[in-house]
């Protein structure tokens, strides 16, 4: 398990340096250490640790929420298909962000650390209609009535977001789209320090739970045997995953595939125990959001295409894979 670790920490490494020596003006592995270090020339530290530095490390934290958030998502509803988008989490996000932008239409300097709380605002609000609707007073949550809830719920929430969304004004409209579409717009130190408590705070919660995840896997009745509140555990990891969604999406748009396809990569790697396949999930979330983003942004100049979309086309078919292999 270190092994495995430390290669992990040493690809994401590796991706990082990689997404700091590329863009539209590159920069050689030589010149992007001498500036880290204080000795490059005034140019390069401006593109270094004014645009490219915070676009990489909010997109590393993003990825990291979005891969553990998953991970508790799939744990809690014990199903393997389940992640933010699929439960609709990603919507309700969506539809918190309409709310703010159509307050706030400049997202420049200090406003833009409020963004995180109508996103999650707009996911809290979702979450708790869906525990609502999947509630039943004899069995509690039931995991594949939270699944299906999730799925209705998910569709009428980004129904009313479409709508409020085309009363926005033009340019406020084509942010919203790109967010949607998965871009990473937060690329200053504000969205740094926006997102950085939100992942600090609670990636280490979920891994201090990591046994009551791995409770869930026996079933209700188990866990509850075995002297975990199943209920109650069920909704404070559920609260976990909603901040960690929400605030991952907030800087890094409405990127979908990570949650689910990060788990199913840590599980196959590093075993069923959540106190080894969470980590792992955080670091696949990463490599593959700051990978995606790199692509993305350098691939196709000069025109950038969303992370959302590169992430899309490298899982959509993991997650045909998925059904396919869980059909059969």
């Amino acid at each position: 398990m270190l092994v495995l670790s430390l290669a992990f920490i040493l690809l994401a490494c590796a991706v990082i340096l990689i997404s700091l020596n590329t863009g539209s003006i590159r920069l050689s592995p030589g010149e992007v250490l001498r500036t880290l270090t204080g000795s490059g020339t005034a140019d390069q530290r401006l593109i270094l640790f004014e645009y490219r530095l915070p676009r990489i490390l909010i997109s590393a934290l993003a990825g990291i929420g979005l891969g553990v958030a998953g991970a508790v998502l799939q744990g809690v509803s014990r199903n393997a298909l389940a992640d933010p988008g699929i439960l609709g989490l990603n919507a309700g996000a969506a539809f918190g962000l309409v709310i703010f932008v159509s307050f706030f239409h400049s997202l420049k300097g200090p406003v833009s650390l409020m963004l995180p709380l109508f996103t999650f605002a707009g996911g809290t609000l979702v979450a708790l209609l869906i525990v609502l609707l999947a509630y039943d007073r004899y069995r509690g949550l039931p995991p594949i009535r939270l699944i299906l809830v999730g799925i209705a719920v998910e569709a009428g929430v980004s129904a009313v977001t479409l709508y409020l969304s085309l009363k926005l004004d033009e340019d406020t409209y084509a942010f919203a789209a790109r967010w949607l579409a998965g871009s990473i717009w937060g690329r200053d130190w504000f969205g740094v320090w926006a997102l950085l408590p939100w992942i600090a705070v609670l990636v280490p919660l979920v891994y201090y739970r990591s046994r009551t995840l791995d409770l869930f896997a026996l079933g209700d009745e188990t866990a509850a045997g075995l002297g975990s509140s199943a209920f109650r555990s069920r909704l404070v990891l559920l609260a976990a995953a909603v901040a960690l969604s929400c605030a991952s999406t907030s800087m890094a748009g409405g990127i979908g595939f990570i949650g689910l396809v990060s788990p199913h990569i840590a599980r196959r790697l590093a075993g069923p125990q959540h106190r080894h396949s969470l980590p792992v999930a955080a670091l696949t979330g990463l490599i593959v959001l700051v990978g995606a983003d790199t692509i993305g942004r350098s691939l196709f100049q000069p025109n950038a295409i969303p992370a959302g979309v590169v992430v899309a086309a490298i899982s959509g078919p993991y997650f045909l894979y998925l059904l396919l292999r869980t059909k059969s």
